[in-house]
């Protein structure tokens, strides 16, 4: 490394003489371990993109390996099967299918008012002293285990379900099927109910990220067209990111399909498909997280994993969704921390 000092000239305050300003310059020359440094740390940094991948299509390839034989015995008869019978080998994931369905429609009902409103709410609405606060309180429940919700749910959420929920429910809207039968306080609406818990945090950040990328110039000139601030967030806001909103729900979409431990505390575990949202049910990963250390046969373990297998397909096609709709939104603009 060498100095190098340029002299410049200028006129001096004090009188006719010549004061000297020394400008600095740093010259790096580059050897020949900087150029072996260079390419180590591109080829290091390749290889740990490069690993994320490989770890993905181990996943497909250890989960394929190990579902040939429900695969082979059974086909899509799997999928469309109600029987869940370990003891006579008689497999059908259709329950579980149709329990994680449910809840996660349940959750997203729930979850998405709340989350768009909340978004809407702290980035147009929200004074400044209080956005930061409502923003880490949200991002905070992203944070808490699912363990933790799945046991508050059974001593807090279940109880008033039970109490006070599912009765006015059912006297209500018992006429519609959807809220009918005993009240247990645990089943597919204790589920959804947790899980929309669960995902506000998810789509609250995406849906507040996809806001704040609408020009600001979009949102003054339906101002300056006399609309009021409802009609601004509504047609310059909302309707510009609505694609971007549609990813961050299906994205908490994901989060739901996927949730096991919170869901197989509140769910019931019962492998049958039932109107009502009181009933007992049972989800894809749930099932797993409850029977696979029970699964001592090649056939009852080989259909667990195919469970598996479908839930990794299934994740990984509705995050792919996800994140395809919010770049289409986001792209171009820089991330906000306003």
């Amino acid at each position: 490394m060498r100095f190098q000092k340029p002299v410049a000239t200028m006129p001096s305050a004090a009188g006719p003489h010549i004061a000297t300003l020394v400008v600095p310059r740093i010259t790096l020359h580059t050897s020949r371990a900087s150029k072996y440094l260079d390419v180590l740390f591109r080829y290091a940094l390749l290889i740990c993109s490069v690993s994320i991948i490989a770890v993905m299509a181990l996943f497909f390839y250890e989960l394929t390996s190990r579902s040939k034989l429900s695969i082979a015995k059974f086909g899509f008869h799997f999928f469309t099967g109600s029987t869940w019978d370990p003891v006579s080998g008689d497999f059908g994931a259709m329950p579980f299918i149709y329990g994680t369905l449910v809840s996660s429609l349940v959750a997203l009902v729930i979850a998405v008012p709340l989350a768009v409103g909340v978004s809407v709410f702290v980035t147009e609405l929200c004074p400044r002293f209080l956005r930061g606060i409502i923003s880490f309180t949200v991002e905070l429940l992203a944070a808490i285990p699912s363990v933790i919700y799945g046991l508050w749910g059974i001593f807090v959420l279940a109880p008033l379900l039970r109490k006070f929920v599912e009765p006015w429910l059912a006297k209500y809207l018992g006429w519609t099927s959807l809220f009918s039968g005993p009240a247990y306080g645990i089943g597919m609406l204790a589920a959804g109910v947790i899980l929309a818990i669960m995902i506000i945090p998810i789509i609250a950040s995406i849906t507040r990220e996809v806001l704040v990328a609408v020009p600001q110039s979009q949102r003054e000139a339906v101002l300056a067209l006399g609309a009021t601030r409802w009609e601004m967030v509504r047609m310059a806001v909302l309707r510009n990111a609505r694609a971007g909103i549609m990813g961050g729900i299906i994205l908490g979409l994901g989060r739901a399909i996927g949730e096991t431990m919170a869901v197989t505390m509140l769910i019931g575990n019962r492998p049958e498909i039932a109107k009502s949202l009181f009933a007992p049910g049972y989800t894809m990963a749930s099932v797993i997280a409850n029977e696979f250390s029970e699964a001592t046969d090649d056939l009852y373990l080989s259909a667990l994993v195919e469970i598996g297998l479908a839930l990794l397909i299934v994740t990984v096609i509705v995050n792919a969704c996800a994140r395809l709709l919010v770049w289409s939104i986001t792209r171009g603009h820089a991330r906000s921390h306003a």
